[in-house]
């Protein structure tokens, strides 16, 4: 192994820059050459790639986003485009990729892997839905993003009795809805995982609230839940009578300076990545299991299937009633 490269694909993820920047430091440190590639799978078809120094990860590790850049790329799902990534790596002589990313960039990792290019996965998505890991990077920041924002807009619904309908990420898991829901005191929680009723599982408990003095409330729902979201605030505010406001907070659950959790994560996924390609060992996936930086095969990793805990999801509607 004498040369490897990093790629980011998918959804940014505050942290990615930690783990770029600790990937980039540790192999050159084991005397390896860093390729950088741009804009993810997309930048490994086309050639976009070139190479990193020690200085091209300076004062990155405070900034959300991606240096990379990041891409969705439909021409790598097509077997011609696979082949022309193939042929990039050899052109280039890359004998090991790195890709931070979330489920649909490990499939892609999953492809090379088969087709014979060592390659690691770093699970990077605020959504936290990667099966085998505990902790995604991304998922602390955004988590903290939930809170100060739904912190600044309880401040409003108390000023004016009203109830605060919250869409947050996650189109096929709740675990922000979830935790965030437990972290700001959400009077209900709305999550793809677990169907729900809107009269007993929000206006019921509303109402039940109302009788104890309660005049102000904070609904929190995920992206990925069935129903439309929007159109609950006019039904919560017919049946209650309470006056109901509707926020998506959107792409700001993104962006943002990462926290200290997860500088320290990406820089320990990164790590163990280029440990494990310096070793001459690929087809593997880094992941957080028990606290400690572990990995998996990459095939079995993509078979795991993580859920929500139950146990949690009673705990957000006992406590905030």
């Amino acid at each position: 192994m004498n040369t490897i490269a990093v790629l980011t694909s998918g959804g940014d993820a505050p942290g990615m820059n930690a783990a770029i920047r600790a990937i980039v430091r540790s192999g050159i440190e084991k005397g390896l050459r860093v390729m950088g590639v741009r804009r993810g799978y997309n930048g490994l078809i086309h050639g976009d790639i070139f190479e990193m120094t020690l200085r091209s990860v300076s004062n990155i590790i405070e900034r959300g986003g991606t240096i990379l850049y990041t891409a969705r790329c439909p021409e790598f799902m097509t077997e011609e485009g696979q082949q022309k990534a193939l042929n990039t790596c050899k052109y280039l002589g890359i004998d090991g990729l790195v890709v931070i990313g979330g489920d649909g960039s490990f499939r892609g990792a999953k492809v090379l892997s088969e087709k014979g290019l060592p390659t690691v996965g770093v699970p990077g998505t605020i959504d936290n839905d990667i099966a085998c890991s505990e902790l995604t990077i991304g998922y602390d920041t955004a988590m903290n993003t939930i809170v100060e924002m739904v912190d600044r807009l309880r401040d409003t619904s108390e000023s004016h009795d009203r109830c605060s309908v919250i869409e947050v990420m996650g189109r096929r898991a709740g675990y922000l809805a979830l935790n965030g829901g437990i972290a700001v005191g959400a009077t209900s929680v709305l999550i793809p995982e677990i169907p729900f009723d809107l009269k007993k599982d929000v206006i019921d408990r509303m109402r039940r609230t109302q009788r104890t003095g309660k005049k102000n409330f904070v609904i929190v729902a995920a992206e990925g839940i069935n129903d439309p979201i929007e159109p609950m605030a006019a039904t919560i505010q017919e049946e209650t009578g309470v006056e109901a406001r509707y926020t998506n907070l959107g792409h700001v659950q993104r962006g943002g300076s990462p926290t200290a959790k997860d500088r320290v994560l990406g820089s320990k996924m990164g790590y163990h990545a280029v440990e494990l390609l310096a070793n001459d060992i690929g087809n593997r996936v880094v992941a957080v299991h028990d606290g400690k930086i572990v990995d998996y095969d990459i095939f079995e990793a993509l078979e795991m299937h993580k859920t929500i805990s139950e146990a949690e999801y009673k705990l957000a509607y006992d406590i905030s009633i």
